[in-house]
């Protein structure tokens, strides 16, 4: 947003205030009704994707909690800019908000992934989740948006997501050398991840993955969660589903602000804005946990998909190659820094979880035995 169109927006409501005053002292009775201000959001979704009925949690929220004075015209990818374009048009003013993730952006600076998709030291997605927002994640992420790459946003994350599967693979695999050579489709760290580990990477957003599998383009891929893979089709070319994996142990939804358009909204606006991030996270886990379970059983019982567990051969790779891969990324002063930091937190914070934590696999297997053997 320029500084012209934001002096606009302020004159314009000031305007507004004076033109009321005036109003009411020639027509007291006579009540004018504030235009809302719109909020231009684009996601990084298809338009059938569960992800949009997730950021039109957002957007109900926003809408209801400001009285009608923020309205958020909410768009699919594509609809402006596409998918992996959405944090250069936010910053250019082209859009004033957009929903996605940040390994979107990872070809303009790696560090991008660790607020989504890293090597994460055995947190899960709500330890990681914690460590932005009381663990220093937030600074760092400001920092590095806003100091290093002086980009002109705000950016909070919401949502812990699930682990994300392994993917689907047209054969079963059991080793790494059943991954050997495979064309795979992630974002991300997870990419430079899974090439070290053997596999041709592709990274493309979920619109294409489908398409490019009828082609040939990928011969096996992950996008996120069964909700997802389902509606775009994953099913129909594939039926070897892996669940679990080290690749994406954790990652959350970016919410991206231009940071003028936020400046400018009346105090008590932005923070519906930025609190809203928080209420549709809660919304968001009720509604991904009640629709990704669900349509795995979908996938199961109608589409003929084998479901399995990711290889413990392949998961215990998968930690090698990280921390392999940790040894290079910290050679950048700042990827390091973010690293000691969930490295520091998660520590601390696991070591509680997991030994506070009952055995939750022994109390379902009591409850419901024999159901994760079939």
């Amino acid at each position: 947003m320029t500084e012209a169109s934001v002096s606009r927006r302020k004159f314009l409501r000031g305007g507004a205030v004076v033109a009321g005053a005036a109003a009411s002292s020639l027509a007291a009775p006579a009540v004018l009704a504030q235009s809302p201000v719109v909020v231009k959001m684009q996601t990084s979704w298809p338009a059938s994707d569960i992800w949009m009925d997730m950021a039109r949690q957002y957007v109900e929220r926003v809408e209801q909690m400001s009285g009608g004075r923020l309205k958020i015209d909410l768009l699919p990818a594509g609809a402006v800019v596409g998918a992996f374009q959405v944090i250069d048009a936010v910053n250019d003013g082209v859009l004033d908000a957009a929903h996605s993730v940040s390994a979107y952006w990872y070809g303009k600076n790696k560090a991008s992934s660790l607020f989504g998709t890293g090597p994460v030291f055995g947190g899960n997605p709500t330890t990681m989740l914690s460590w932005f927002y009381q663990g220093g994640g937030r600074e760092l992420y400001r920092e590095l948006t806003q100091d290093n790459m002086g980009l002109n946003i705000v950016g909070l994350l919401g949502f812990p997501m699930p682990a994300q599967p392994f993917g689907w693979f047209k054969n079963p695999i059991e080793t790494v050398a059943d991954i050997g050579g495979l064309k795979y489709r992630t974002v991300g760290l997870a990419a430079d991840l899974m090439q070290s580990m053997g596999m041709s990477v592709t990274q493309l957003p979920g619109g294409e993955i489908v398409p490019a599998m009828e082609r040939g383009v990928i011969d096996a891929f992950e996008f996120n969660n069964p909700s997802s893979d389902m509606r775009f089709g994953a099913q129909d070319v594939a039926k070897n589903y892996y669940l679990g994996s080290y690749h994406q142990a954790s990652e959350a939804f970016e919410f991206l602000f231009n940071r003028d358009f936020m400046e400018d909204l009346d105090d008590d606006l932005r923070a519906i804005m930025e609190y809203g991030v928080e209420a549709a996270s809660t919304a968001n886990t009720a509604f991904a946990l009640d629709n990704y379970s669900s349509d795995l059983q979908k996938l199961q019982s109608e589409s003929g998909v084998t479901v399995r567990q990711t290889p413990k051969e392949i998961l215990a790779a998968q930690l090698e190659a990280w921390s392999e891969m940790i040894t290079q990324l910290e050679t950048d002063p700042f990827i390091k820094k973010v690293l000691d930091s969930q490295r520091s937190w998660v520590e601390r914070v696991t070591y509680y979880e997991i030994l506070n934590a009952p055995d939750y696999r022994l109390a379902y297997e009591h409850f419901f035995p024999g159901k994760l053997d079939s």
